[in-house]
């Protein structure tokens, strides 16, 4: 396994991270395979794990700290998140200062650990102040309950004003975002890539293979896998267009060209970056994390990039005033 740090922090984290978002923990033989990919990935070297508060309703916390109690807790890099509702009450969402605080007791809990070393806001929240939300956060640093800080899926003026919040209040400060990225969905390198440099954030990526897209188990006139999550989840199918199934098959002769196959060639791809800290992956079995594993030692020619950007007519949006 490579690691990169996260940002400008010192905290080094394995280029590949196994997240918790899909992990199905709703009968054993499922907990088992769960459990066989926490250990596969940890004997090969990720030392990041990532999980959320409302992640199958905390079932996804608690298996996760369970199944990390076997390992030494210095040597493991454990996120979870705050904002979507974990229950009934008003106050059961968002980043009010109540909320923040009881969710991260609730994940502590959950996950069987003293602290967090990375804690985000899973998105952003309209209805609390800034500076309610940042001053909680930092409070959270100082009570030793998490070590570093992020967002989730927050657009880059929403960072650079948290930005002015944390400096004039003097707070910790932020260090790290978590928001979607892949070829094709692309729009963090516009602006906010730019801005996570610049204020020295790391970058740790979820979704990098587009909720399944681009592993290569959609193809164009085949039938949906049985038992794929294509079956059951409307947000997937409507990415299944004949557009991009078109830009699957010619992504699947390129990986081809390299002796790859497509899931591969995909997380190298958005590795490419060294402000990447570190992808977030899922596995639902072992098998799948094994090939994972193998796109931190693909090297991607660099004519590769352009005629990925060519395929999907991408270019970095730059204003020119004659």
């Amino acid at each position: 396994m490579k690691y990169r740090n996260l940002g400008k922090q010192g905290l080094k984290v394995s280029e590949l991270a196994l997240g918790s978002w899909m992990t199905d923990v709703s009968d054993s033989a499922k907990q088992d395979l769960a459990d066989q990919s926490l250990k596969l990935a940890y004997s090969k070297g990720i030392n990041f794990f990532d999980c959320a508060d409302a992640y199958s309703g905390g079932a996804a916390e608690r298996f996760l700290g369970k199944a990390l109690k076997e390992f030494p807790r210095k040597e493991i890099v454990l996120s979870s998140k705050v904002y979507f509702p974990t229950g009934p009450g008003v106050n059961d969402r968002g980043l009010s200062r109540k909320h923040i605080m009881e969710s991260i007791d609730q994940s502590l809990t959950n996950l069987q650990t003293d602290y967090l070393d990375l804690y985000f806001c899973h998105r952003f929240d309209p209805n609390t102040p800034l500076a309610e939300t940042l001053t909680a956060l930092s409070d959270l640093v100082d009570q030793g309950k998490i070590l570093y800080y992020g967002v989730s899926e927050w657009r880059p003026i929403q960072i650079l004003e948290a930005q002015l919040v944390i400096q004039k209040l003097g707070l910790h400060p932020m260090s790290v975002v978590q928001p979607q990225y892949n070829m094709f969905d692309r729009y963090i390198e516009h602006e906010l890539m730019d801005v996570c440099e610049k204020l020295g954030l790391g970058i740790v990526p979820f979704s990098p293979l587009s909720q399944g897209l681009l592993t290569g188990k959609y193809r164009k006139g085949h039938k949906i896998p049985a038992g794929s999550r294509a079956t059951y989840q409307d947000q997937i199918q409507a990415l299944l267009t004949d557009d991009n199934l078109d830009k699957v098959e010619e992504l699947i002769k390129m990986a081809n060209e390299l002796d790859t196959d497509l899931a591969t060639f995909a997380l190298a791809w958005t590795m490419r970056d060294p402000r990447i800290s570190s992808l977030i992956t899922g596995a639902s079995k072992p098998s799948q994390l094994e090939n994972n594993l193998k796109a931190v030692d693909l090297e991607i020619p660099e004519e590769y990039f352009g005629r990925i950007d060519k395929l999907f007519g991408f270019k970095k949006f730059e204003r020119h005033i004659g």
